[in-house]
């Protein structure tokens, strides 16, 4: 039986639809004239949070509004639209998924809702992922970890694909893609707002939190980072999770390169594992980033193993 609180009903298609309850509202916060960007608290999903642990950006634009990331929920993704609403009554034109996480794509479904012409865009292997597992296995995900107050939330999977390079244009606005390969996942792609000198990172980088790195690769991580840097010089960075600022970047890879290097010097030792740890938390970087970035207690066991394993078979 669901709790009380997640009673509300709603009609669909002459169904009785159960669906969670309404996502508190957050104030966007400008970073140009027409970019925008909910930041979430920081979190797994819970409880508590219903599952709003993931920024929401969008821009106005002269065709109308663009989503980057949509968030975990149809229930976010409606929130989100009251934000807009605050601003513009311009209807949303298109979403971008930045990989195929649930947090950041799982809130299509509201956008779909309210425009079922909106399009809605992807990397190739993130729509792939949604369609063969990751779509169902997040929804379920997120239901559970929220005792079901993001129920009523359909897969609505990206249908649109994206390529390095490609260029959306929207009138005043173009965005333009980047895709280096696999960092965070094998599917990440980064936005850029041209002209701007704003780029949207997804989970590329995070600001004070650290990445969940379980499909992802700390070489192929500094590879994307080189790239951007190259790209676009001296950018705000806009994270998925926590503020954006144009030291987003830098932040993440000494942090990562503490990780990552001293799991190398674990493998050129022939250490394993636990020494990999317990060189990363000696490592003058991992030190210092240690104290501000959010689940690093939890994670670091886990992240030092995943940067050995990696460092090990690059030595081969």
């Amino acid at each position: 039986m669901l709790p009380a609180a997640f009673s509300a009903r709603v009609f669909a298609e002459e169904n009785l639809v159960i669906a969670g309850p309404k996502v508190p509202d957050i104030k966007p916060t400008p970073l140009s004239e027409n970019v925008f960007c909910i930041v979430s608290p920081w979190g797994f999903p819970s409880v508590e949070n219903q599952g709003m642990m993931s920024n929401v950006t969008f821009v106005n634009t002269k065709k109308g509004v663009v989503i980057i990331d949509s968030g975990a929920s149809r229930q976010i993704g409606e929130m989100a639209l009251r934000q807009i609403r605050q601003l513009t009554e311009a209807p949303v034109v298109a979403v971008i998924n930045t990989h195929y996480h649930g947090d950041h794509w799982l809130g299509n479904h509201a956008f779909v809702a309210d425009n079922p012409d909106v399009s809605l865009y992807a990397h190739e292997k993130t729509i792939s992922a949604i369609k063969t597992g990751q779509g169902e296995f997040w929804r379920n995900l997120m239901e559970r970890s929220t005792d079901n107050a993001t129920i009523g939330t359909a897969v609505t999977p990206p249908t649109l694909a994206l390529s390095h390079g490609d260029v959306l244009d929207f009138g005043d606005t173009k965005i333009k893609v980047h895709f280096y390969g696999t960092a965070h996942t094998p599917s990440d792609i980064s936005l850029e707002i041209v002209g701007q000198n704003l780029v949207h990172v997804g989970d590329v980088a995070m600001d004070n939190r650290i990445a969940f790195m379980d499909d992802g690769s700390f070489r192929g991580t500094f590879k994307n980072y080189d790239a951007l840097e190259a790209a676009v010089p001296d950018a705000l960075w806009i994270p998925a999770h926590g503020h954006p600022g144009k030291q987003v970047l830098e932040h993440n890879r000494e942090l990562f390169e503490g990780i990552y290097q001293s799991a190398e010097k674990a493998v050129e030792q022939m250490g394993g594992q636990e020494l990999a740890k317990s060189l990363a938390l000696e490592d003058p970087r991992v030190k210092k980033y240690a104290p501000v970035t959010k689940g690093f207690d939890e994670n670091i066991g886990k992240y030092t193993s995943l940067a050995y394993l990696e460092a090990e078979s690059a030595s081969f």
